[in-house]
């Protein structure tokens, strides 16, 4: 299985020059690609659009400077653009799970940069990643990889940050299990309840959130184009990055030691495009980042060999008493305890969802009988 290794380097002022030019001529070869496939009324090829967006491109005036960095990123562009709308096509036919995937976009000189060099465009060679006209830059080696690299990708990210991804060939880990399985339900205020009575609790957003607020108020107010709002721009990408740096250490770290811990995981499918259209709490549900722990998860157990369950949305893991299985209903949000008085058992409102999420991910099915008892479940508010 393929997986990602991305490192931070700090280039010197050569380089960031040279990458600039690279970063700009394949932003350019992009978006002329894209034009000629918007005014096409068939689809060319990716061999068509190259020699017409850089073989031919670099012999008129207007884009010979396309010849000054190297021919691989640019390639890699037009390729990459071929991806973009098989996605774009797959996603229009059903062939593709998930969110619908809107159709390619013009690419803008602010914000988000990359580059995409193949075998033949790069070199490791001790410390250094040679990079064709570009020379030898010096990531910080967190981690040694794996294997050879088949590709490596070089980002800057809109608070002009320099990376590089690498794209390389893991085998799948055994490893045993502590647990044999748990059910995870996912919240606001606690992250994730976990079947075996663990709470955990996510990292507090507020303050860079307010600081966040606060700077993109003060760049609606300024003069576009300017130096002060540039200045603002970089600002907030850069608490966006602390936000979303916090937001991924927390993941990173919560999924590997659940997935280290149990054999089989199970999370509940929520519908989080359908939650955040509510006002109140769109902006607290997206800094959660639910999707991507699931995403994480779900590798992680590929890699340790681990089962991965999703369970259905519309499973009514929060109206059935874990412990003897009545189903009491729906309950308000507030309530966060509820007593049942078909076993006289108290429950936590997200443990309870935890462990019944857990059985129904390892097979145990509610009992539609106690589903029926004539009785009533007085809440509890804690």
């Amino acid at each position: 299985m393929k997986a990602r290794y991305q490192y931070r380097f700090y280039p010197t002022d050569q380089q960031r020059q040279s990458l600039a030019q690279v970063f700009g001529c394949v932003r350019v070869v992009w978006n002329d690609a894209l034009a000629i496939c918007k005014q096409a009324e068939k689809l060319p090829s990716n061999n068509d659009l190259q020699k017409l967006v850089i073989t031919q491109a670099k012999k008129t005036e207007g884009r010979e400077w396309l010849a000054t960095v190297s021919n691989i990123p640019l390639q890699q562009s037009v390729s990459d653009l071929g991806v973009a709308y098989k996605n774009f096509f797959d996603s229009l036919k059903g062939k593709r799970k998930g969110k619908k995937v809107g159709s390619p976009k013009f690419k803008k000189k602010a914000g988000r940069q990359s580059a995409r060099f193949r075998m033949g465009g790069f070199s490791i060679k001790g410390d250094a990643v040679y990079l064709a006209k570009i020379g030898d830059v010096k990531p910080i080696w967190s981690r040694e990889l794996p294997s050879e690299p088949s590709s490596v990708t070089v980002i800057k990210d809109a608070a002009n940050r320099y990376f590089l991804s690498f794209v390389v060939e893991i085998e799948p880990v055994q490893v045993d299990a502590k647990n044999h399985s748990i059910g995870i339900d996912l919240g606001i205020k606690t992250f994730a309840a976990m079947s075996n009575g663990e709470m955990v609790k996510s990292p507090d957003y507020s303050r860079l959130d307010k600081r966040l607020r606060r700077k993109q108020k003060q760049l609606a107010r300024q003069v576009k184009s300017s130096k002060r709002r540039e200045k603002t721009r970089i600002q907030i990408a850069k608490l966006h990055n602390k936000i979303a740096d916090t937001r991924k250490d927390f993941l990173h770290k919560l999924s590997t030691r659940v997935v280290h811990e149990n054999q089989v995981i199970t999370l509940e499918d929520l519908n989080v495009s359908g939650m955040v259209k509510n006002r109140r709490l769109a902006r607290a549900i997206s800094m959660q980042g639910w999707r991507e722990f699931r995403v994480l998860c779900e590798a992680k157990s590929e890699k340790l060999g681990r089962v991965f369950n999703v369970i259905n949305r519309w499973e009514p893991t929060s109206q059935i008493c874990s412990n003897c299985g009545y189903k009491w209903g729906k309950l308000d949000l507030l309530v966060r305890s509820v007593l049942c008085i078909n076993c006289g058992a108290e429950h936590d409102r997200d443990e309870n969802a935890a462990r019944n999420i857990n059985k129904v991910g390892i097979g145990h099915c509610h009992d539609s009988k106690r589903a029926r008892i004539d009785r009533k479940t007085t809440s509890v508010a804690s």
